[in-house]
């Protein structure tokens, strides 16, 4: 795919850059303190912790964020009285969201009540609960019923039943609810509408655009030292993935390695042995420069030995699918997933992106590779919606069974059948994701929230049986507003 863009890193650019710095560091003074001012008003506290999240700001707020979450978990573990404005659905539901990103146990039952026509009436209310119920761990049985009602009775609303602010997150979180979205997507889309909220904060909607607009030059600086040639396309899809699992500047070189990593077609592995030498010059080159990286930014070593051992349980995953598609052998659907978690290529992506960041060190290292829950989840997610995605145009050649043909037979299903199936274990997985968040606290946030991002990729890249990195021109939107089209500053 080709982009008729060109995304300029000059002398120029860095004054201008150097100049938005400069502007930003006040914006982001005014937005500490309107936030500060909220700390006696639990009720706009979590508004406007949501508000800078969506955004994408929360990052420059970490510390003033955790503050006010744990506080806010104390009142709610405590028992202290909540007032009867702050009851309300949106209320309830949006603290137990956000204290459950945050990784704070608090139980579903403060969503509980009768789900009846009174409360359909209230449209954001509905919202809310919509987007936290997808925080759900197994057995939270009034969640997937809030899931369902609020689901529902949100689809049946119109337009003119709703603010023009409400309407636009309402048709949002249906096509792509929060928690499984995209985080630099959803922010640039709530950016466009945040302003047509009457309750919204034009000091916080204006640091957003600058602080969006900033960080997209210096991800353009990123991308243009991956490749120097630019215009063929590649470089923006292969960036595109390590750009979504953080977008912050601390991950720059997790970014640049990670991009270089999504370009390589693993499938090489695979045919001839002469088509091994050039992947084994290619991974040789790879490691050199992962080398020269560790060197620079003061790193142990040990970082890359954690990444061939990656690279090695790669290679078995594809050498057990290679015998499988050699013999014609359709393995059971529990045999293809425990194999595919590794074949997904996606420990490896974990491994090496947080491996390159701030919080790399042995014992992280070490739980990485110990195939810990949260990361099987992500790779089923990975292998398997890929699988779904991919299952009819796979049918019109030579292939290894995949998950609906192994699926179809253990369980002796029909094809529709499997793909419920799958799509059933898809949220179970997402099930083990959540709760996992609420059990890992020895582990860093900002790691969890790395992972967290491959699954929500996964499901943009594969949503509605589509391959977006396979077919570029489906991504090609998506990359224009994230990579090359800034957010206008006008009014």
């Amino acid at each position: 795919m080709l982009y008729n863009h060109f995304i300029p890193c000059d002398q120029l650019q860095e004054i201008n850059v150097y100049s938005m710095k400069k502007q930003a560091q006040m914006q982001k003074e005014d937005v500490r303190k309107i936030f500060q001012s909220s700390s006696s008003n639990i009720s706009q506290q979590l508004n406007f912790i949501d508000s800078l999240q969506r955004l994408g700001i929360s990052y420059h707020f970490e510390l003033e964020i955790d503050e006010a979450l744990e506080q806010i978990h104390n009142t709610f573990t405590n028992n202290k009285e909540i007032t009867t404005e702050e009851g309300s659905l949106h209320f309830l539901a949006l603290a137990f969201r956000l204290l459950r990103q945050e990784g704070l146990r608090i139980s579903s039952g403060i969503n509980r009540g009768s789900f009846d026509e009174k409360v359909s009436e209230d449209v954001q209310g509905m919202w809310s609960l919509y987007e936290t119920a997808h925080l759900k761990i197994h057995g939270e049985d009034i969640l997937d019923e809030a899931l369902d009602f609020t689901y529902a009775h949100l689809n049946s609303k119109t337009s003119n039943q709703m603010s023009t602010f409400l309407d636009a997150k309402v048709r949002q979180c249906l096509k792509n609810p929060l928690h499984k979205g995209v985080p630099r997507l959803e922010t640039r889309c709530y950016i466009s509408s945040y302003e047509e909220d009457p309750s919204h904060s034009k000091f916080f909607l204006n640091f957003a655009k600058l602080d969006f607009n900033m960080l997209q030059k210096m991800h353009q600086k990123e991308l243009a030292s991956i490749t120097k040639s630019l215009m063929q396309g590649i470089e923006f899809e292969a960036y595109f993935w390590p750009l979504a699992m953080s977008y912050e500047l601390k991950y720059a070189t997790s970014r640049k390695i990670g991009g270089k990593l999504v370009v390589w077609d693993f499938s090489l592995i695979q045919p001839l042995p002469e088509c091994m030498k050039v992947v084994f010059n290619t991974i040789v080159e790879l490691w050199d420069e992962i080398e020269i990286t560790l060197v620079e930014t003061g790193k142990s070593n040990l970082v890359l030995q954690y990444i061939k051992q990656a690279f090695y349980k790669l290679a078995q995953s594809y050498l057990v699918e290679t015998k499988w598609g050699n013999e014609g052998i359709i393995p059971t659907y529990d045999e293809y997933k425990a194999n595919g978690l590794i074949s997904s290529t996606i420990p490896l992506s974990i491994i090496s992106f947080v491996g390159l960041g701030e919080f790399s060190n042995e014992e992280l290292l070490d739980w990485l590779s110990s195939e810990p829950t949260i990361v099987n989840a992500v790779s089923a997610i990975g292998r398997l919606a890929d699988d779904v995605s991919s299952h009819k145009f796979e049918q019109q050649r030579v292939h290894v069974a995949a998950a609906v043909e192994c699926c179809m037979k253990q369980y002796n299903m029909s094809q529709e059948e499997a793909y419920k199936h799958i799509n059933k274990d898809i949220e179970d997985f997402w099930m083990d994701i959540n709760e996992e968040f609420l059990k890992l606290d020895y582990i860093p946030n900002p790691v969890l929230e790395c992972i967290l991002n491959v699954a929500r990729i996964t499901e943009f890249t594969y949503e509605n049986y589509e391959d977006k990195y396979t077919n570029g021109e489906l991504l090609k939107d998506y990359v224009v507003a994230l990579l090359i089209d800034p957010i206008s500053t006008g009014r």
